[in-house]
């Protein structure tokens, strides 16, 4: 396995039973001493872009549910370094956050390409220490991130297809149930 770090996908561990994190991926955009966050790739939200933000009302971008840590605010990851100020590159071609207006402006515009950028209410993180004992205990498994599955085109695949990324055994995980005892 791969240790946490930015740019790491998270993978749940098939019999994972935390409902927040279900058969979820998550794209860790830091990892230090004193914590970790990300955001979970393949849990869309009920809401669009456009019937959260007034501005955007029209607007049928999906928003995904980025974990249970303040539900009220809002993240985006994109592949617009040049055209987002303010944004940190989270690994190479990936980048987190950026002036939030800008944003806006350029997505009335019809000026940013939907399948390059995500949208997430809230996060995933985890207190120091936190994520280190859930390694010691087999509830993720690890794999480098890519833009294919970060950017996914279907976030129902994003588990299974992060699963087959780390091949072997790890494939066959794909058809598991989510409860062993009841097959």
């Amino acid at each position: 396995m791969i240790k946490p770090g930015p740019g790491i996908l998270l993978i749940a561990d098939p019999f994972l039973k935390d409902p927040n994190f279900l058969r979820t991926v998550v794209f860790l955009c830091e990892h230090k001493t004193e914590g970790s966050f990300g955001f979970v790739l393949n849990r869309q939200y009920e809401n669009t872009l456009g019937e959260i933000i007034p501005e955007l009302e029209n607007n049928n971008i999906p928003v995904f549910y980025g974990g249970p840590v303040q539900m009220d605010s809002i993240h985006f990851l994109h592949q617009y370094p040049e055209t987002i100020p303010g944004s940190q590159e989270v690994m190479k071609g990936i980048y987190w956050g950026g002036d939030f207006d800008m944003v806006v402006d350029l997505l009335k515009n019809d000026k940013l390409d939907p399948a390059k950028i995500r949208f997430y209410i809230g996060y995933s993180g985890w207190s120091e220490g936190q994520l280190s004992q859930e390694m010691d205990e087999k509830t993720w498994l690890t794999v480098k991130a890519t833009r294919k599955i970060v950017f996914h085109k279907d976030a129902k695949e994003i588990w299974k297809d992060s699963l087959k990324q780390l091949g072997g055994d790890y494939e066959i995980m794909v058809n598991f149930p989510i409860d062993p005892q009841l097959n």
